[in-house]
Formats: structure tokens, sequence, C-alpha cells
């Protein structure tokens, strides 16, 4: 049994023995799928207002409701002093984008920041002050919680610090805590905020086995500091097994959306290759209605 088959039996565990009902509801909810839609970027998702922002490992693209280009940034590291290339999941609030941005290389990241663009423009506006002092190694996702008023990032690293959400606040950039995942996913990929629950995705399966990646819902605690895992969707309903990215809710329509890479072999987090049958790799966002 892999180590990811076995962090996935703890978490599916954890699930019977908590019933689900942390988050104040008995089952997970499902989810039909509705729409696949091929992107620019592969790495993140987010939506707000009938836009949509993808981005890739080093662009911002901007679609219309109609899943048409309206605006794009193909250069969005130029305004930076510390060195970096590459970009994760993403997060949109009041029409501003929020990044993740790290140099990344071959499994590795270093000089995390974290950082805003306009939502029109998809030019840096502005960044936090990265605490380098919290463990964190790597950014592959941030969400953006508005209740809280809590900018969460995640990390890739199969290593002792990817057991965390790093938190920053909103309104001033400081840093806040962590967030403690109990029992923690493997690979994190993309995280996200909905319904008062943080929501990650784990590339946790092997596409190589043709194994499906997962979801996993992360209910917080009063005091913000740790989170119960609870398995929340397998996907054995994309196109080809790949490699997942991150996530996001349309919360007003009561939709999820998925960015799923394929084709491609990914080693060390790095593509090297392509699967027999393509000559590059393919980005989707399928989209799901939820149902509770």
């Amino acid at each position: 049994m892999t180590l990811g088959k076995v962090i996935l039996c703890m978490l599916l565990f954890t699930a019977v023995l908590y019933g689900c009902s942390a988050a104040g509801r008995d089952t997970a909810a499902v989810y039909e799928r509705k729409s696949v839609h091929e992107v620019n970027g592969r790495q993140g998702i987010c939506t707000e207002d009938g836009y949509y922002w993808v981005s890739g490992s080093a662009s911002l693209t901007k679609y219309d409701h109609d899943w048409n280009v309206v605006a794009e940034n193909t250069d969005p590291f130029k305004s930076y002093e510390l060195e970096v290339n590459h970009i994760g999941d993403i997060d949109v609030y009041n029409n501003e984008l929020y990044l993740g941005v790290e140099y990344f290389m071959d499994g590795e990241g270093k000089n995390i920041q974290v950082a805003v663009y306009d939502g029109d423009t998809l030019e840096l506006k502005r960044v936090f002050p990265f605490r380098a002092d919290t463990g964190q190694l790597e950014c592959s996702g941030i969400a953006v919680d508005p209740d809280s008023k809590t900018v969460y990032m995640s990390s890739w690293i199969d290593d002792d610090s990817s057991k965390y959400l790093y938190r920053y606040d909103l309104n001033t950039g400081y840093y806040k805590g962590k967030l403690e995942m109990n029992p923690a996913p493997q690979w994190l990929q993309g995280v996200a905020y909905y319904d008062g629950s943080l929501y990650v995705t784990a590339d946790d399966g092997d596409a190589d086995a043709d194994e499906p990646d997962h979801m996993y819902r992360v209910t917080i605690s009063e005091d913000g500091k740790t989170g119960t895992v609870i398995p929340e969707k397998t996907f054995d309903d994309v196109i080809r097994q790949g490699e997942i990215e991150g996530l996001t809710f349309d919360q007003e329509n009561k939709k999820l959306l998925l960015l799923y890479n394929r084709g491609a072999r990914i080693i060390a987090g790095m593509p090297s290759g392509f699967y027999e049958g393509y000559d590059h790799e393919i980005h989707e966002v399928f989209i799901y209605k939820i149902k509770q």
C-alpha cells in the first residue's frame, strides 16, 4: 500500500468517526458534473461576478461568463524585487486577485510571497510581508475567507510543513499563525473557502495506475488553529486521470470549479514528457453543480 493510500484510509476512518457532522451536515455533498472548458493555464481557478480567472505557472487569464478571453498577462513577475517564477492556485475578493508566488524548481520553493493583482488589468498592486520563520517551504494555493478576514496558503511539499495551512490577515497582511490539519492530506494543490469550511485538493492518486485524485473538506475550529479533514469527493469522473490543481466555488450558483491537467507526466512537481497519445498538456476546468 502506498503512502497516499495509507493517508486516504486514515481520512476515511476520520470521516466515519466524526460522522461528518462538524460542518453542519451528515454526508458529503453530491457533485454533478455539468460542463468542461479548456483553458490557458495549468495552476489555479477563481470566479466572481460572472468572470473567471485562471493562473498558469507564469500567466494570468481572465474569461467572461462564456469563457471568452477578455484579458491576459503573460509577464506577471516584472515588478518583483525577489526572483519568482511560479504561481499556484489563486483566489479573488472584491475584484482583486490573490496569488501565492514563489521561485519553484525540482519540487522546492523559495521567495514565497502573497501578491495582490488588479482583477481587470491583471497587474500587480501590492505584496504582503511574508514571514520566513513560519516553516512554510512552498505555496501551492491560496484562499480568501471573507468571514474571518483570513488569507490561507497551502504547501505541496511532502513533509511536516505541508500538514498546516498558513494564515494571514486579509486587511493588514500580517501573519496570524497556522491551522493544523488532522489528518493531513498528501500533495496539496489548491485551497478554497466555501460555506464555513475550507476545501483542499490533493494529488494523491497515481495517474500511471489510473488512480483518481481527491478533494477534502476541512472544518475549522473556533480558534482557527486546527481543522478536521474529511474526504469530500473522489474525482473518478474526469476525462483522463492526470494532475489535479486548483479549485473555487461559485457561491451564488452553488457550483464547484476544478482545474485538472492531463497528458503530461509530472515528476517532482514538474511536467516531464507526455503519456501515449499526447504531444502537449491539456488544462480543463470541470464545473459541478453542488447538491446537498
